[in-house]
């Protein structure tokens, strides 16, 4: 029987480790409004600016506002093998690596269990022709994912299968430097916290598969699956500590601001002009 600690044996006993996770940027079929699923699109050139800036934020990671993630590189950035995911992956390690002495112990994995959920024959395809195609089924997708899903796709169980083996690989690594359970347990943030100094890893994947790992992290039915969406490039924190995993940060986004700055810098000068010019 599973520990009440730990989500149907998932997280091994007293536990203390974090893991993070980093959605891709945006690709070149999320610009053009198609469903991606396991089809291999590169990253945009907005998503490859999107990255760029995720990767100095894990670089830097103690810039304020400080991310909350241990201080120190990660035991091993785990990732879906797809292009906009392996691109976003390497160059966050290439960036924590670029500070001397950081992530010499740092492991990168492609890992085809967090590749996203399959969508059969809608990958590829604009959103605006499933609408218009299959306009009850993706209502049911939609509405109850557990009973409908794309023609050829993946069903939620099958993926939580392969996302709960992938999680537990990862969950046992990080219990081989986990420190044990805190001196002081407390489940309320900001209490009992541990030194800072626990292993973490980071999963670099895609919004769909993402849903079914943290459902999983916090035991929650995965008939709540439309229950958060992950930003582009959004980081999401959840802290595990004496085997009870917490939502610490969903969608920490803030690193993105420079092309926020940047698209209304662009608007402000296309309002400034007169005529056609």
């Amino acid at each position: 029987m599973a520990s009440p600690t730990s989500p149907r044996g998932l997280i091994p006993a007293g536990l203390n480790a974090t893991v993070v996770m980093l959605r891709h940027g945006e690709s070149t079929w999320v610009a053009e409004g198609r469903f991606q699923g396991q089809g291999d699109p590169p990253l945009s050139s907005e998503g490859l600016r999107q990255a760029e800036l995720a990767a100095v934020r894990f670089a830097e990671p103690a810039a304020a506002p400080a991310l909350p993630v241990p201080g120190r590189a990660p035991l091993e950035i785990r990732h879906s093998p797809l292009a906009r995911t392996a691109t976003t992956a390497t160059l966050v390690a290439d960036a924590i690596r670029s500070s001397p002495g950081a992530g010499a112990g740092m492991t990168v994995i492609a890992d085809p269990r967090f590749l996203e959920i399959g969508q059969g024959e809608w990958e590829g395809r604009l959103a605006t022709e499933i609408e218009d195609r299959w306009a009850e089924l993706l209502a049911g997708w939609r509405r109850d994912p557990l009973t409908a899903w794309a023609p050829g796709g993946e069903s939620l169980p099958d993926v939580d299968r392969r996302v709960r083996a992938s999680l537990a690989d990862s969950l046992r690594a990080l219990a081989s430097l986990s420190t044990g359970p805190a001196t002081h347990g407390s489940q309320v943030l900001g209490y009992g916290t541990t030194s800072g100094a626990e292993p973490w890893s980071l999963i670099v994947g895609h919004d769909g598969v993402f849903k079914v790992a943290l459902l999983a992290l916090l035991d929650v039915p995965l008939t709540r699956f439309w229950l958060l969406p992950f930003a582009l490039c959004g980081i999401s924190v959840v802290e595990i500590r004496a085997g009870r995993a917490r939502l610490r940060a969903h969608n920490i986004t803030e690193h993105l601001g420079p092309l926020e700055t940047a698209r209304r810098r662009d608007l402000d000068a296309e309002r400034s002009r007169s005529g056609a010019l």
